[in-house]
């Protein structure tokens, strides 16, 4: 019997299965990921950004964990060689509405003790001569890095250290007695004395069939990129983010440096047809009738109609999109944008309609499932693992 196995090979079960070794390296352990390679979903189709915190609820949990996952994210890359740049984040307003929100976004900011500080528009085009607005924030601490790399580096500790990783494999069959738990798949069983199951885009369905109870559903945003030619990598110096709409769920379009020399543009947020399925036109009738068949989803396109029709149409209309980038951009053009696979966010709908934008955390005596892991989860990692072992202390 192993004394834990981990269902989820992103980047929150790699922590949590590698902090779970580093606590008790005497310990059986095994992690069960259906992929044939690590970090194939949610954490290889970000956009890479080691996050400050500076959106976030001051108190939240998601604030606190943003805060400490930055800096070891960081420290880890450091230890084990893995190339990152703290190039800093550049909030930018663009109209009078904007520039009084940056205002409450530095007060946040504040209480959640993140350097930020009021950049003017004359330091704003010193900094940035593409970039045009009224002022701006800037976050200096914000980073880039690819979590693939992140990973790799934290499967080959876990191996390093005698945990199994079993790839290919996808879970079919959860059971939890009074000893322990028995998780199949593919014909092949692990007996486990406590399970972390961190699933992502699956997290809802693999909860179910563990027999928990749960009040959410995972609803697939697609998050649509583009990406610029490699004669215009140097059109900012920083990340540019939209000042965001406190009204909506997400963050806006913005411009990314990546780690590879790079920049993308977006993402957008449109309703997914797949969980899984990164193509533009991909769809899946299972995850479509699932999410379609829950009040929740209903709810939340009504209660989000206005903005949901805007993501459509700018996903559908390439100039609407584009429009989009020129509020602080105004120097983009179609030609450059250029083509970029998409990303899918697994986002938690509550049954009322409400979009879940903190962590949760599902418990039994044996198994511990992560419901949600919002952005910046790739951020959180390390202390996300942190507190699933401290959990399983108990």
């Amino acid at each position: 019997m192993y004394d834990y196995c981990v269902i989820g090979g992103g980047i929150v079960g790699l922590a949590t299965a590698m902090r779970l070794k580093q606590r008790r390296p005497d310990c059986r352990l095994v992690l069960i990921e259906k992929e044939a390679r690590l970090g194939q979903h949610q954490t290889g189709h970000n956009s890479g950004v080691i996050h400050a915190g500076i959106y976030y609820q001051p108190g939240s949990l998601k604030a606190e964990l943003c805060r400490l996952g930055a800096r070891a994210t960081k420290d880890f890359c450091a230890e084990h060689g893995i190339r990152f740049d703290v190039c800093g984040k550049l909030l930018v307003a663009t109209d009078a509405v904007e520039l009084q929100r940056m205002q409450a976004l530095l007060e946040r900011s504040a209480a959640n003790a993140i350097e930020v500080r009021p950049v003017s528009a004359g330091e704003l085009r010193e900094r940035e001569p593409n970039i045009s607005g009224l002022g701006a924030l800037l976050v200096p601490s914000t980073g880039i890095v690819d979590y693939r790399e992140v990973c790799l580096a934290m499967g080959r500790v876990i191996a390093e250290a005698g945990g199994e990783i079993v790839l290919g494999r996808a879970v079919d069959g959860i059971a939890e007695t009074a000893e322990g738990v028995t998780v199949s798949a593919d014909g092949a069983s692990w007996r486990a004395r406590a399970l972390v199951v961190c699933a992502g885009l699956q997290s809802d369905r693999l909860a179910m069939m563990a027999g928990v109870a749960i009040d959410h559903r995972i609803i697939p945003f697609r998050g649509e990129y583009y990406r610029l030619p490699p004669s215009r990598n140097g059109i900012v110096n920083h990340l540019i983010y939209p000042i965001p709409d406190p009204d909506l769920p997400f963050l806006g379009i913005h411009l990314t440096r990546m780690i590879d020399g790079g920049v993308t543009v977006g993402p957008n947020a449109v309703i997914g047809f797949a969980r899984e399925g990164y193509p533009r036109l991909s769809f899946n009738a299972a995850d479509v009738l699932d999410y379609a068949g829950f009040p929740g989803f209903w709810k939340t396109v009504l209660r989000n109609r206005r903005s949901a029709a805007t993501e459509l149409k700018n996903s559908l209309w390439k100039r609407g999109y584009l429009a989009e980038c020129r509020k602080y951009c105004p120097s983009l053009t179609l030609d450059d944008l250029q083509p970029q696979e998409a990303g899918i966010r697994a986002q938690a709908v509550k049954r009322d309609g409400t979009l879940v934008h903190d962590f949760i955390f599902a418990r039994t005596v044996r198994m511990l499932h992560v419901c949600n892991a919002p952005s910046p989860a790739a951020t959180s990692a390390l202390p996300i693992a942190d507190r699933i072992v401290a959990e399983l202390a108990r």
